[in-house]
C-alpha cells in the first residue's frame, strides 16, 4: 500500500488531510507535527511521497528540502502552503519538490498531483534501468551454439519467480545473464540489486541484506532497508554466494523459505517479493561436502541453473565481443573508431582466455587500442603473452603440446596473414610478396587455414 506523510504545524488541517487521503485515495497515511519530525520519521521509517507545509515555525518546508537533497533522499514531495504565494512554491521546486498546491484545491486533485508524482519516480527508475542496459558491454553477444543455449535457458526461466543458481568461471557474464533474467521478467520495471558477497566486511553483511534499525549498532543512526526489501518485486542478485559466512547462510535460507526478513534489531518481521538470483564461479557440490556451504541452503537456490560457457568454448564469438569493445572503448575514451586487423582477431581467437575470460578479452583490446597510433589495431599491438612466442605470465615459459601439424597450421597462418596485413588485404599483392603463381593460389591456401578476406 502507497504511504503518504502529511507534515504541517497544524494538528487539525494535518489529520483531515491524512482522513481525506486515506478515503480517496486508499493510502495508508501517517502525520507530523514539523519538519523535525518529519525527518526523524523518514529515519525511521521511508514513505513513498511527502505532503509537506512550506510554512511552519522551527525548520520550514524550505529547510526540509534542503537537508533530503544533501541526504540523496528522492521520495517525492508535494509542497502545499495557504498563502497562495506561488513564487515560493517555484522556489521550493528549484530546490526538488515534485508539485505544489494549494490547501483550498478540491483533495480529487490532490490525490492526482500525488498519483503523477509516484508515476514520474517510477518512469525515471525505468529510464536509468534501460540506460544501464544499453550502455553496458554484453559478454552475451555472439552466436556460437553454447551463447544460443544460454539465452534459450534465460528465456524459460525469466518468467519464473523461483531462484536461480548462475555456474560460471570468472569473467564469463554471469552478472550479465542475472541481468537478462531481469530485463525478460516479470518485473522488469522493478529494481536490480546487485550484492557482492565476497566484497562485504563479514560483520556488515547481514545489515546490507536484511537491513537494520535505527541504534541497531554502534553508528546505526538511522533505519535501513536492506537489499531484500530495497530489491522491491524486483531481482535481488547475490554475486560470489559461495563466500557467505555460515550465519548469513542460515538467515538466508529462512528469508527464502518464510518470504520475510527481520531488520537487525527488529522485532517484527517485513514481508518480501524480490526474486533472488545468485550465482558463484566455486564448485558448490564440494563445498557442501566439506562443509563449507549448508546443503539446505544449496538445494533451496538450486531449483534451475544457468551454466555460463568460458570464452575458450565459445571461440567463434571473439571477433564480435572484440570488436564491440574497440567500438565501446574508443567511445568511452573519445577517441576515432577503430578496428581489427585479420592477424588481429586471429590472435585473440587462438589465446585460450583461461584467467578471466570476456573480462580478459576486454582488458585485452583496451591495451592494444591504448598502443595504436593509427585506425587498425595489428597483431603486433598484443600484449607479449598473446603473441607466438610469448608466455603467460607466472608460466616459466611457452612449451607448447600442439601436435607438429597444429603448429605447421599455425605457422602457415601468421605467414599469410602477416603478407595480407602488409598489403592492407589485397590478395594478388600478398600472393607476389609470398612468390605464388596468382593470387587464385592463395585464396586456396587462404581458404585450406580458414582465413577470410577482409570486407
Amino acid at each position: 500500500m502507497t504511504s503518504v506523510l502529511v507534515v504541517d504545524d497544524m494538528p487539525a488541517m494535518a489529520e483531515q488531510y491524512a482522513y481525506d487521503l486515506r478515503r480517496l485515495g486508499g493510502y495508508d497515511t501517517a502525520v507530523a507535527a514539523g519538519g523535525a519530525e518529519a525527518l526523524e520519521r523518514l529515519a525511521q521509517e521511508p514513505v513513498d511521497c511527502m505532503i509537506l507545509d512550506l510554512e511552519m515555525p522551527g525548520m520550514d518546508g524550505f529547510e526540509v528540502l534542503r537537508r533530503l537533497a544533501h541526504d540523496g533522499n528522492d521520495t517525492p514531495v508535494i509542497v502545499y502552503t495557504g498563502t497562495g504565494s506561488f513564487d515560493r512554491c517555484i522556489e521550493a521546486i528549484r530546490l526538488g519538490a515534485a508539485g505544489f498546491i494549494d490547501k483550498a484545491e478540491p483533495m480529487v486533485r490532490v490525490v492526482r498531483e500525488i498519483e503523477q508524482a509516484l508515476e514520474r519516480r517510477q518512469l525515471q527508475t525505468e529510464l536509468t534501468t534501460l540506460r544501464r542496459q544499453v550502455s553496458g558491454e554484453s559478454s552475451l553477444a555472439g552466436n556460437s551454439p553454447a551463447i544460443q543455449r544460454v539465452r534459450e535457458t534465460i528465456a524459460r526461466l525469466a518468467p519464473i519467480p523461483s531462484p536461480v543458481l548462475i555456474l560460471g568461471e570468472s569473467g564469463s557474464g554471469k552478472e550479465l545473464v542475472a541481468r537478462d533474467l531481469h530485463r525478460l521478467g516479470l518485473h522488469s520495471a522493478a529494481p536490480f540489486i546487485a550484492i557482492n558477497s565476497a566484497a562485504l566486511p563479514e560483520n556488515l553483511i547481514e545489515s546490507e541484506l536484511f537491513g537494520h534499525e535505527r541504534g541497531a549498532f554502534t553508528g546505526a543512526s538511522a533505519t535501513r532497508r536492506g537489499a531484500f526489501e530495497a530489491a522491491e518485486r524486483g531481482t535481488l542478485f547475490l554475486d560470489e554466494i559461495g563466500e557467505l559466512p555460515a550465519a548469513a547462510q542460515a538467515k538466508l535460507l529462512r528469508v527464502l523459505e518464510d518470504r520475510r526478513v527481520t531488520r537487525l534489531g527488529a522485532s517484527r518481521t517485513v514481508p518480501v517479493e524480490a526474486r533472488v538470483v545468485a550465482a558463484t564461479h566455486r564448485d558448490l557440490d564440494a563445498d557442501v561436502k566439506a562443509g563449507r556451504f549448508r546443503d539446505d541452503l544449496y538445494y533451496r537456490l538450486n531449483v534451475h541453473v544457468v551454466r555460463v560457457p568460458p570464452l575458450r568454448e565459445r571461440v567463434e564469438d571473439v571477433p564480435e565481443l572484440a570488436q564491440r569493445f574497440v567500438t565501446a572503448v574508443c567511445e568511452r575514451f573519445g577517441m576515432r573508431p577503430k578496428r581489427l586487423s585479420a592477424a588481429a582477431i586471429e590472435l585473440l581467437r587462438a589465446h585460450e582466455w583461461r584467467r578471466n575470460n570476456v573480462r580478459e578479452l576486454r582488458n585485452v583490446v583496451e591495451r592494444m587500442i591504448i598502443a595504436t597510433d593509427g585506425d587498425v589495431i595489428r597483431a603486433e599491438h598484443a600484449p607479449a603473452e598473446l603473441r607466438p612466442g610469448g608466455s603467460e605470465p607466472g608460466s616459466g615459459g611457452s612449451r607448447d603440446r600442439r601436435s607438429f601439424q597444429e603448429q605447421r597450421e599455425e605457422a602457415e597462418r601468421q605467414i599469410v596473414l602477416g603478407a595480407l596485413e602488409r598489403n592492407e588485404g589485397h590478395v594478388t599483392k600478398a600472393a607476389d610478396e609470398l612468390g605464388l603463381a596468382d593470387h587464385a593460389s592463395l585464396l586456396k591456401i587462404m581458404r585450406r587455414l580458414g582465413i577470410e578476406r577482409e570486407k
